[in-house]
């Protein structure tokens, strides 16, 4: 069981049996997962970086050219892992000047820039 109070940016949890810093370690640095319905509720245009993966990935000009796997932290921002028809893999920076609007009815996401893949 844990309890958890807002504080501005930050959100305080306190889980039941670690009662001071030093039991608290080992949770350092730990993720912390919430179901979907438990979740914020998201804003227009908004999405969980969860309901990429599966997303088709075309050129501008429609054609297939994979699916995102998965997508992780980098240095510089994330990055979206994509598995592409000839079965390779291939990061790319997930920002806006290399992929447009996800169109999740369509299960699809643009690539605008298809040289990062190379």
């Amino acid at each position: 069981m844990a309890e958890a109070i807002s504080q501005e940016r930050t959100v305080l949890i306190r889980f039941e049996g670690i009662d001071n810093p030093e039991k608290a370690a080992f949770l350092n640095g730990a993720e912390i997962i919430a179901p979907r319905e438990n979740a914020a509720p998201l804003k227009e245009g908004e999405y969980y970086v969860e309901d990429l993966k599966g997303l088709e990935v075309i050129d501008r000009e429609g054609k297939a050219l994979g699916h995102i796997v998965s997508v992780m932290e980098g240095g510089g921002g994330n990055l979206a892992e994509i598995k592409l028809l000839s079965g390779a893999s291939r990061l790319a920076p997930f920002r806006k000047e290399f992929f447009g609007d996800a169109d999740f009815e369509e299960s699809k996401i643009v690539l605008l820039e298809s040289w990062v893949l190379e």
